[in-house]
């Protein structure tokens, strides 16, 4: 049951939200959705901290993400 709900919401954000998504990037968009719904309970700044905790002392490129 749950599978069913969290499929026709992320049916429903692939529509309004990622128009023309290609499957090169699917897993990608999944993944970010997930993310998101697994924190949707939390305050802001709980949000915030759970997203910048594992970036720090991390750089990421230019060159290296559009590879």
């Amino acid at each position: 049951m749950l599978a069913r709900i969290f499929g026709a919401m992320l049916k429903r954000v692939h529509k309004s939200t990622f128009h023309e998504t290609g499957p090169k990037h699917m897993e990608r968009y999944v993944t970010e959705f997930t993310g998101r719904h697994k924190i949707r309970d939390h305050d802001t700044i709980k949000q915030m901290q759970g997203v910048a905790a594992p970036m720090n002392g991390k750089r990421l490129k230019y060159s290296d993400f559009v590879a």
